[in-house]
């Protein structure tokens, strides 16, 4: 049997990608609410640790732009517009990413089992690490995120609530930012 994958997220070395959260898909999301919450809470930690935050958008002038509530946090200007499921499919996208020069990707968005995984598929291909945030990912039904999980995670993502990989980012209670972390704990968790 193959075992599973090990990741140690390092601030360092990681990225958090935010996929396609948008108006008109998030109006048919499974528990979306829960979606934007945890999202919006790995986003403002990774903020305050400095680390790169980067954002798509599947077919903008369709879907409506990122939620105001994650479109003010992303580290590029805008968010990247792509036509491809994958996230890799833009060029614009594949190039910031490059140039963030890190090899962890942390995996936000939607929909878990069409955007999500297949942005996952890519980067495993080009050898990153991959951890996908189950409670920061959905799909319009309950059982196509179940089985969009299983299949990111069968692919060799590792699965990781938000809160461990904010955890697991900071590493210390002797961090610098710990208080203004436990902040952000306190307010959204």
């Amino acid at each position: 049997m193959d075992q599973m994958p090990r990741v140690n997220l390092d601030p360092r070395r990681s990225v958090l990608v935010i996929i396609d959260v948008q108006p008109l898909l998030s109006k048919t999301i499974f528990e979306m609410d829960r979606v934007l919450a945890r999202t919006v809470f790995l986003a403002k930690i990774a903020k305050i640790l400095d680390i790169p935050i980067l954002a798509t958008e599947q077919n903008p002038n369709r879907m409506g732009s990122t939620l105001p509530e994650l479109a003010s946090l992303a580290v590029s200007p805008l968010p990247f517009a792509k036509m491809s499921f994958s996230a890799l499919g833009c060029t614009e996208f594949a190039s910031a990413l490059s140039a963030c020069n890190r090899d962890q990707v942390v995996l936000t968005g939607l929909e878990t089992h069409i955007c999500v995984s297949q942005t996952a598929h890519g980067l495993l291909n080009q050898g990153l690490e991959v951890v996908v945030c189950p409670d920061a990912v959905s799909s319009r039904s309950l059982e196509a995120h179940k089985l969009g999980m299983e299949r990111i995670r069968d692919a060799g993502a590792v699965p990781a609530h938000t809160e461990s990989v904010a955890y697991e980012w900071l590493g210390t209670a002797e961090h610098p930012r710990f208080k203004e972390f436990l902040a952000i704990v306190k307010e959204l968790v």
